[in-house]
């Protein structure tokens, strides 16, 4: 079979890449020059193990997290053929309560407790398959001394350490891109935009965009994986969601720590619109900060085109803000001058989810998100990933289910 991808961002590529190594020929439709050029490579590359959940008390949330992130490496070693200690991943997170979470120290205690059983389980059979990791090991609370050397421990009121990673989104990007180029049954039709879709008996037929105009192709299956656009191509195949949604501008701020300072360690602040660090081992940090990194939100049914890199004074701002609103209360941030760092970058995306209110309300839907999968119907399939830990993940599931189906 010939089976469309549409977009080729990480959900698309993975897909690409499991039906490819399954026998079938793939075609990626991605509208940007290159593939993997956008939200891809413009966010912090946590692999989710639910630990940020706290808001889903049912745990459906932090059950669906941990299954991807324990099938992420594995698909990496089996499609890309990179062993899973040489990926290049952060320090492991730490969990910091925020002087102003919507969850207290003991909830989020109670949770990560539930959560640890959970991933225990889970990874029962499959010792090492998240980078390595020992996930038997509890989370460890700090003690009020430890918090104080690093934090500000009137805001940090108690932090946790767990074995959560970040992938370094730029060199994941660069790995999938070589094996995409190379492998003898996947097209890539860059710099051709998706239009809409249309089923028949036997088949989807896919409109695209491109340089030479708009043209109708026909294939066997069709995968819809894009990100700002899949609810709109959706509609056109006659598929509607039925309940609200929302689209986020969320930035990040990048850059080459300083030498002559200690660095922070990599932390997540919970439970609400707060942010956090990423330590790499190359001295990369990556910082986000809610009310400075977010920009824009939509919930039409295509948002604007956003800017990945965004403009001065811009640029200027969410890095100046960022940086500022974290040293407050991060001890290693109060020296740190934006005006004198190396290699600083801002990039962001959207981020697309169920819901029609911000994750500083603590019932939006926003902090659940676990209603996402493949979705298929005849020979189209819709793929709502949710976060970046569950694409390899749901590319196998819909891979076997296409495959299954021949």
């Amino acid at each position: 079979m010939t089976i469309a991808v549409l977009g080729g961002g990480f959900q698309g590529c993975c897909i690409a890449l499991a039906l490819a190594d399954r026998g079938q020929s793939v075609v990626i439709f991605e509208r940007n020059q290159v593939v993997l050029s956008r939200t891809a490579i413009a966010n912090e590359g946590k692999v989710h193990l639910g630990w940020m959940y706290a808001a889903d008390p049912s745990l459906a949330t932090a059950r669906m997290m941990m299954e991807g992130a324990l099938a992420f490496a594995p698909f990496l070693h089996r499609y890309l053929g990179l062993p899973i200690e040489s990926l290049a991943t952060s320090e492991p997170a730490s969990y910091v309560v925020h002087r102003d979470s919507q969850h207290t120290a003991a909830k989020v205690r109670e949770y990560f407790a539930a959560v640890h059983r959970l991933i225990v389980d889970a990874s029962n059979g499959r010792q090492g398959a998240y980078f390595g990791s020992d996930l038997t090991v509890s989370p460890r609370e700090w003690s009020a001394q430890e918090r104080a050397s690093v934090f500000d421990p009137a805001i940090a009121v108690a932090a946790f350490d767990t074995p959560e990673i970040a992938i370094d989104p730029v060199a994941l990007a660069q790995h999938v891109q070589r094996a995409l180029t190379s492998h003898p049954r996947i097209e890539l039709r860059c710099a051709h935009e998706v239009l809409g879709v249309s089923e028949e008996a036997t088949g989807v037929v896919v409109k695209t965009s491109g340089a030479h105009g708009q043209k109708l192709e026909r294939f066997d299956h069709a995968v819809n994986a894009l990100w700002e656009g899949r609810l709109s191509v959706d509609e056109t195949a006659g598929l509607r969601p039925g309940r609200p949604w929302l689209h986020r501008l969320k930035y990040g701020v990048g850059f080459s720590w300083p030498d002559r300072l200690p660095r922070p360690p990599s932390a997540t602040f919970v439970s609400g619109p707060f942010g956090e660090i990423v330590s790499y081992p190359d001295k990369t940090t990556y910082l986000t900060w809610y009310p400075t990194c977010v920009k824009a939100m939509s919930s039409d049914l295509v948002p604007p085109r956003w800017s990945t890199h965004p403009p001065e004074p811009l640029r200027s701002e969410i890095v100046h803000g960022t940086i500022q609103a974290l040293s407050k209360f991060v001890r290693a941030l109060a020296p740190v001058d934006a005006t004198e760092l190396k290699d600083v970058w801002v990039k962001g995306g959207a981020i697309v989810a169920w819901g029609e209110t911000d994750i500083d309300d603590p019932e939006s839907e926003l902090h659940r998100r676990y209603e996402i999968g493949v979705h298929t119907r005849s020979r189209y399939h819709s793929v709502d990933p949710g976060k970046l830990t569950m694409a390899p993940y749901f590319a196998d599931k819909c891979a076997d289910r296409i495959v299954a189906g021949i």
